[in-house]
């Protein structure tokens, strides 16, 4: 008599997270964890010193509305950047989405995070469809008129940049996968680190000096560490710091 066979347990008969993403052909760019952690990174070293602190905008995975004959057309970009607008100082005032025409002042930069389902047109690989909105590219090329589009391929490790000459994007050469950005005194470059416990290859914004910027987490361990340090000397000098 044969013994029956043990089913296999799910994770070797269901589909993976790979075959079942976030995203949905309805809506394709949903987050995963990296486009998450990304922008965040992004958002935590993106420190202008040619702006101030105020006058600087950071909308992430957020509706960008660009037409008012078409109030309705948007894009969501993975991350992008406004100089020059008032940033929200109550909780009450915190934008549900970035409308062009109410603000006045059309984005400086956008980055892209590529995924597969979002390739094609994120890189400029797509047509308009008759009777349909504008695609990304077109909307930030020749609607907008975005001075900078960045994107950044986690699968390839590649970070692409375009200028805006004329009407249309031109890659720019990126040595050492960096561009130093003049308008903002800052640079923004590929990073192998560590962030939210990820190790991995992000992108990230740096002084020029080639020092990066660092994160709210980094500030703080870095002044714990100052603090020690100065603890250390006071006590070699015979005096308690604790009494200080």
């Amino acid at each position: 008599m044969q013994t029956p066979q043990q089913p296999l347990p799910p994770k070797d008969t269901l589909p993976t997270m790979y075959d079942l993403p976030s995203e949905y052909p309805e809506e394709p760019g949903l987050p995963d964890e990296f486009h998450d952690f990304q922008p965040q990174l992004l958002r935590e070293t993106c420190q202008p010193t040619t702006y101030p602190a105020d006058q600087v905008f950071i909308g992430t995975d957020l509706n960008l509305y660009y037409d008012g004959r078409h109030p309705g057309w948007h894009k969501r970009p993975d991350w992008f950047l406004v100089l020059g607008v008032e940033r929200a100082q109550q909780q009450g005032d915190l934008r549900w989405s970035y409308v062009v025409w109410q603000e006045g002042v059309d984005p400086f930069l956008v980055v892209e995070l590529l995924s597969p389902d979002t390739e094609e047109e994120d890189l400029g690989q797509t047509l308009r469809e008759v009777n349909q909105p504008p695609t990304k590219w077109q909307v930030y090329e020749q609607i907008l008129r975005i001075p900078y589009y960045a994107t950044f391929d986690r699968y390839e490790n590649q970070f692409r940049l375009f200028q805006l000459v004329g009407t249309r994007y031109q890659p720019l050469s990126l040595p050492e996968q960096r561009y130093w950005f003049e308008e903002l005194d800052l640079g923004l470059a590929v990073w192998q680190g560590q962030y939210q416990g990820v190790e991995g290859l992000w992108l990230r914004w740096q002084d020029a000096d080639g020092n990066w910027i660092p994160t709210d987490h980094e500030q703080v361990a870095k002044e714990r560490q100052r603090a020690e340090r100065l603890a250390e000397r006071l006590r070699a000098l015979g005096i308690d710091p604790e009494e200080t």
